[in-house]
């Protein structure tokens, strides 16, 4: 079921990959009408700034009460919580490296990965996310698009999902660029 793109968010670009559409847009990722929408969390789940401060803001504290039951979540994995005042349903917490700790592509690949096992899982339709590790955790914003763009891709032509869509919500244009580039390429490929 295609879900209706909120007022402030601008579809930029798009792509579908054996009959899931992914999608670039340019908004507030809290804003985003899916079945989860994701944060880029750390591993103790305290939801302070970047992108998991504001999900938390706008949610609600039920968010960060709910993290707090689940307490540790390793680098690369991804734990779910309910989405609070969100539009979204569900908060899928995935931990993405920090630049500098070591083989963080690895890391990051499986942060996607497991977000979107996690998603197709629990039978998800739809789900937003964000440039995972690029904001506070410094990854740099070309390879990480690369990496996000690439593990999408490679999961949706290897694996059984119940997505449909899947929704990068950025607002840094130079990120959004780095994206479209990506979903270019994937474009020429299929």
């Amino acid at each position: 079921m295609s879900q209706p793109i909120d007022q402030t968010m601008q579809a930029l670009k798009e792509v579908t990959i054996n009959g899931v559409r992914l999608r670039i847009l340019r908004g507030d990722l809290t804003e985003a009408r899916t079945d989860a929408v994701v944060n880029a969390a750390n591993s103790h789940l305290q939801h302070g700034g970047g992108v998991a401060g504001a999900i938390v803001r706008k949610g609600g504290r039920i968010i960060q009460e709910e993290s707090n039951r689940i307490g540790f979540v390793p680098v690369g994995k991804a734990a779910i919580t309910g989405a609070g005042a969100l539009k979204a349903r569900f908060v899928v917490h995935t931990v993405g490296p920090m630049w500098g700790e070591g083989d963080e592509e690895v890391k990051l690949r499986s942060a996607v990965r497991n977000t979107l096992k996690l998603a197709s899982e629990r039978g998800f339709e739809s789900i937003a996310m964000p440039a995972i590790s690029a904001g506070i955790f410094g990854f740099p914003k070309a390879a990480c698009a690369h990496i996000i763009v690439e593990e999408i891709s490679s999961f949706l032509g290897s694996e059984k999902t119940s997505l449909k869509e899947i929704d990068i919500c950025l607002m840094d244009a130079d990120i959004i660029g780095f994206f479209e580039k990506e979903l270019e390429l994937i474009g020429l490929e299929s």
